[in-house]
């Protein structure tokens, strides 16, 4: 089951119009400081049917994803994977959830987002892609 999980995240990045995400977290917070750019973290769990969706349904082919793409670096971080992340974001108990991270203190930018809308996305960047 979780290779079909890999399967379905790896073949929604392949579909043209869609958020350029990262695996690995140190990565994604390494390059968003290198580039001076907010992280976008999206925290999912295995045997998620709303984890599933909410890529196909909130992060593909919108109009907000190129600009989404130029000021943010997006990460998937599966909880259950035991990849270092920030200890806040471990204690979440509702998958998916949805982090925006200061990259240069490594701090939340606002309060998690649970129930994800593509209106949660076109709102934050509205006031940082300006």
């Amino acid at each position: 089951m979780k290779q079909l999980f890999i399967i379905f995240f790896t073949a929604s990045l392949l579909v043209a119009g869609h958020v350029k995400w990262l695996g690995n977290y140190d990565k994604a917070l390494q390059k968003a400081r290198d580039e001076n750019k907010t992280l976008m973290v999206l925290l999912i769990k295995n045997n998620c049917e709303k984890c599933k969706n909410v890529v196909k349904d909130i992060f593909t082919d919108k109009e907000y994803i190129d600009k989404l793409n130029k000021h943010i670096v997006s990460v998937i971080v599966n909880i259950d994977n035991k990849h270092s992340f920030p200890i806040e974001m471990y204690w979440s108990n509702i998958y998916p959830t949805l982090f925006f991270v200061d990259s240069q203190s490594e701090t939340f930018i606002k309060e998690p987002i649970h129930h994800i809308t593509a209106e949660d996305i076109e709102s934050f960047i509205s006031k940082i892609g300006r």
